[in-house]
């Protein structure tokens, strides 16, 4: 770039344009579920389109999408402009977390069934992206948060965050690997760390009773019991 305004310039488009795709994604998931689709099946068949722009629905998290654009966002109203559609973005993402607590909950209390391990999560992952030991503004924290205030049990598992800092600043209890011989009710594969590039649906099996959901972030498992956000 020939200039410093210019190379900014275009890494924040980069960062809005990612941002504003997944928020679309995200809204079009909510669309499909409440009508009872499987938006997974939907996006496969889309796909097979030569155009089709291949993004998924998801949590935003990090610096360069989850913050960014808010950059570009005050930029715009320090020169009068008021943005519409990147700060529905950054709206529509910002509250994916809050709708992923909510299927947690509704996935917990459809069981009907008073066991203490109805009540137990497991969540592989923690960092804000897949194969880092960032957590800067990742939206996983504030899932394990939220899941605390309204009372159920969480197990972490990242083997590639820095366990002792995050228990240090944050007050999470963080394992590298899944406890043995433990049941969840609920298990959310956030992140497809390298660590866990070999577990499967069937893997995951050991840790779950028949009623067990599979809650599926990264949109790399197939199987029985499995939800995509």
């Amino acid at each position: 770039a020939e200039s410093i305004k210019r190379a900014e310039g275009a890494k924040i488009i980069e960062n809005a344009q990612r941002d504003i795709n997944i928020a679309f994604m995200n809204e079009l998931k909510i669309i499909f579920e409440k009508q009872n689709i499987d938006f997974n099946k939907v996006l496969n068949v889309a796909s097979s389109k030569w155009n089709f722009l291949n993004f998924t629905p998801g949590l935003v998290g990090g610096h360069c999408i989850g913050i960014d654009p808010y950059y570009l966002q005050y930029k715009a109203e320090k020169i009068g402009f008021n943005t519409r559609l990147i700060s529905a973005g950054r709206i529509i993402n910002d509250n994916m977390q809050d709708y992923l607590m909510e299927e947690i909950k509704s996935n917990i209390n459809s069981n009907n069934n008073p066991n203490k391990n109805e009540k137990r999560i497991l969540l592989l992952g923690l960092a804000y992206k897949a194969n880092s030991s960032d957590v800067r503004n990742s939206k996983l924290i504030d899932l394990v948060k939220n899941i605390k205030k309204n009372n159920f049990e969480i197990t972490v598992v990242d083997p590639q965050v820095d366990t002792k800092k995050i228990f240090e600043e944050l007050g999470i209890f963080v394992l590298e690997e899944i406890p043995s011989q433990e049941i969840y009710s609920i298990i959310i594969f956030a992140l497809f760390h390298r660590e866990f590039k070999s577990f499967t649906a069937k893997y995951l099996k050991k840790f779950s009773s028949d009623k067990t959901k599979i809650i599926d972030l990264t949109y790399e498992l197939e199987g029985e019991n499995i939800i995509n956000l």
